[in-house]
């Protein structure tokens, strides 16, 4: 049975609030399994290095907790079929290492799908739903309350992965990924002071940027956008392990993100 491919989950109805999970899921359809290179093993390794995991708990946690609760946005299935996050095209700066929106390469630069790969029926099945389906929901909050706020819930590894391009910047306990002109100064401070308990904050290292649907980027000011991301050790055991009682923390200080934008405009 092929796995859902993601789920919007709603909540309160005058909410701005949208929690995005786009790398939680380790699920991958029988049918995109068959066109990877990997054995099984080596697939789970792959796996422990490129998932966000438990950021799908962290949300649900989180959502619970907050005053108001925010919708979330989940995506159930592995960014080894598509990486939703991504440029479809040559704009994204990831191709060069093979891990654009359909990766052809792992976290360690090992060929992961044969090479030339064709991407458009994994983009066509997979991306442009989802990214549909994002643009949709981000629509609703707009129309619920005018605004939109949408948080991108990620993690990363303690030390850099191979295929990182930028390596030799901070790793910070929480990075806060910022865009020009969808990330206000306000938002960027408010997550500074929600995690500021959870240990040193950093901004746009080591990753950089954050998540707005294509028909909303550049042009609709009504959505703001930040990218959190969580450095594992924190929360988790390395790679793919449990996590660990801190992942409560992480949610209440999300949950008092959450709180802090989702006021009145």
């Amino acid at each position: 049975m092929t796995p859902r491919s993601f789920d919007l989950l709603p909540g309160a109805a005058a909410s701005p609030v949208l929690l995005h999970v786009p790398h939680a899921a380790r699920a991958i359809p029988d049918e995109v399994r068959a066109g990877l290179v990997l054995d099984d093993p080596a697939l789970a390794r792959e796996l422990d290095h490129i998932t966000d995991a438990h950021t799908d708990m962290l949300a649900e946690r989180a959502a619970t907790l907050a005053s108001s609760r925010p919708w979330r946005f989940v995506n159930r299935l592995s960014r080894l079929v598509v990486d939703p996050e991504r440029f479809p095209d040559e704009r994204e700066e990831m191709l060069a290492v093979g891990m654009g929106a359909v990766y052809t390469r792992t976290t360690h630069r090992e060929p992961l799908r044969p090479e030339p790969a064709d991407s458009g029926p994994l983009v066509e099945r997979y991306f442009r739903p989802y990214a549909e389906a994002m643009t949709r929901a981000v629509a609703g909050r707009l129309a619920a309350s005018g605004r939109a706020v949408v948080i991108d819930v990620h993690s990363y590894p303690t030390k850099p992965l191979p295929y990182e391009l930028h390596q030799d910047g901070p790793r910070p306990a929480v990075c806060l990924g910022t865009d020009p002109f969808h990330t206000p100064p306000e938002l960027t401070e408010a997550a500074r002071s929600a995690f500021a308990r959870h240990g040193d904050v950093g901004l746009d290292s080591p990753f950089a940027g954050t998540y707005v649907p294509l028909a909303h980027y550049g042009v609709e000011r009504r959505v703001s956008a930040l990218m959190i991301e969580v450095r594992r050790d924190t929360y988790m055991t390395e790679p793919g392990g449990p996590a660990g009682a801190d992942l409560e923390r992480l949610a209440a200080a999300l949950a008092d993100l959450v709180d802090a934008v989702g006021g009145a405009a």
